[in-house]
């Protein structure tokens, strides 16, 4: 993922903030240590840290139409932009081979109308410099598959601030929000608009569709088929479960038929670098004798992956825990859970040179998978949750447990005791929760960063345990 980081409308001098605004776009290059860009446009600030996937050799950003009065900054993968580019009714003359390109000239044409256009994950910021006074415009994809955030001054309340991680802001804004997904921001009203509009969006309306196993099947496998593009080493993230098996195999078959339509261009989609990368690579994470790690292996097997597994002791993930919470800039408990082996695989992961990794994560989500969903009251219940509700936890239990007794150890119980004196917003509730949150606030002191935050709840409405682990729930036991 790249970093993106802007300054529109800056009440001081923009030419002496330019160094400190490169400085903050600096803490975000750990997402794009492949280039560093900043355009300083009248009192508008435009900086991007690179990670190149797509148009390797020319997609150098922060990227501008010809006469240089649209700028635009952009982390993610535009799917369809071939697609895009065929759809535009003036003539373009493309400065990159960048698929984020064509949002720009899109704009051009169309204006914030490009926003619902687009298929792919994606954070953008877009300056308009065409009129009197600069505008700007800046998206999120659907789901918010990138991060996002936008902050503000309030003794300036023109100046907007946006940024791809909340470390860029917490010391210059004193408002700070998560960018809602499936909107864009408009300057000329200073307002969200939702753009992402599915029909089953509306809680009031459930699907009642009758399954179609083909059409299911057909829509992965274009899912996984269209994020194939890249023109660099990629992989996928294999636990041996059935999700990430299922995206892995999908995965294995599309890229050699992507690789073998290379060779005669016959393809309408972005084949570029598929075929120098014929081989897929497969990634497993786990604590020493994991049973997911055998089921990864023998599932690689079976594929023929280039097959990669780490083991991690318990103190190697609890040493790295205070990182996770740096990076993930959250306190959230679940989150932390899930995230740290991830963090730890995705070094391993990085020091092989592989740059996209595909995994199966989102099927509990979308499926209904996690345990606590057994205790939906109806229908209507189950399907509004699955529509509207971060993550559980997918994580071994004995991970769960290092956790909770290493806080026990860590946190005392004259300390618990006094919880709401320590954290009288967002009070925890346990002390591993607590200890999450100490060391969020040795990185992120400032109140506007706690309200950024966003926490996966359970739904003890339901009847669900407070802790957010799968174990938890009643329904577990049940299941044995």
């Amino acid at each position: 993922m790249c970093g993106i980081f802007g300054v529109y409308n800056y009440y001081g001098d923009v030419g002496e903030f330019r160094q400190r605004a490169l400085d903050l776009s600096k803490k975000l290059r750990h997402r794009g240590p492949d280039w560093s860009g900043c355009i300083v446009a009248d009192n508008n600030i435009v900086c991007h840290e690179r990670l190149a996937i797509v148009g390797v050799d020319t997609g150098a950003q922060p990227l501008t139409n010809a006469d240089e009065s649209i700028v635009l900054t952009v982390n993610g993968e535009i799917y369809n932009h071939k697609k895009l580019e065929a759809e535009l009714k003036q003539p373009t003359s493309f400065k990159t081979h960048s698929d984020c390109e064509v949002i720009l000239h899109m704009y051009s044409e169309i204006g914030t109308d490009v926003c619902a256009k687009l298929d792919g994950m994606f954070s953008w910021a877009l300056l308009d410099r065409r009129s009197a006074k600069s505008r700007l415009v800046a998206a999120r994809d659907p789901i918010g598959i990138t991060t996002l955030y936008i902050g503000r001054v309030s003794a300036h309340p023109e100046t907007v601030f946006i940024a791809s991680e909340l470390k860029s802001l917490n010391e210059e804004c004193d408002q700070i929000d998560e960018f809602p997904p499936g909107h864009y921001f408009d300057s000329e009203d200073g307002q969200f608009h939702r753009y992402f509009k599915p029909d089953w969006w509306t809680p009031e309306r459930i699907a009642t569709a009758p399954v179609d196993y083909r059409q299911l099947r057909e829509s992965l496998t274009a899912a996984v088929r269209k994020r194939l593009m890249a023109e660099v080493p990629y992989g996928v993230l294999l636990s041996g479960g059935l999700d990430s098996s299922l995206i892995s195999s999908i995965a294995v078959r599309e890229a050699a038929r992507i690789s073998a339509s290379a060779q005669s261009d016959t393809e309408d989609i972005d084949t570029r670098g598929a075929r120098y990368f014929p081989r897929m690579h497969s990634f497993s994470i786990g604590l020493p004798g994991a049973p997911d790690l055998i089921a990864a292996r023998k599932v690689a097997k079976f594929l023929r992956t280039a097959h990669h597994e780490l083991t991690y002791t318990v103190q190697e993930g609890l040493d790295a825990v205070a990182d996770v919470i740096y990076h993930l800039e959250t306190y959230d408990v679940t989150t932390i859970r899930a995230s740290t082996p991830m963090y730890l695989m995705s070094r391993k992961i990085k020091s092989t040179g592989v740059k996209m990794v595909l995994s199966g994560e989102g099927a509990d989500e979308v499926f209904g998978g996690y345990l606590y969903f057994h205790y939906a009251p109806n229908a209507d219940d189950f399907h509004k949750e699955t529509v509207n509700r971060q993550v559980s936890d997918g994580v071994g239990y004995s991970w769960i447990d290092s956790l909770k007794e290493w806080a026990e150890r860590r946190v005392s119980d004259e300390a618990m005791a006094a919880v709401h004196e320590r954290f009288p917003y967002d009070t925890p509730s346990t002390k591993e929760a607590y200890l999450y949150r100490e060391l969020f606030e040795q990185h992120f002191p400032q109140q506007a960063c706690l309200k950024s935050v966003v926490r996966w709840v359970p739904r003890t409405d339901w009847g669900c345990s407070a802790d957010p682990s799968g174990r938890a729930q009643k329904i577990h036991d049940k299941a044995y």
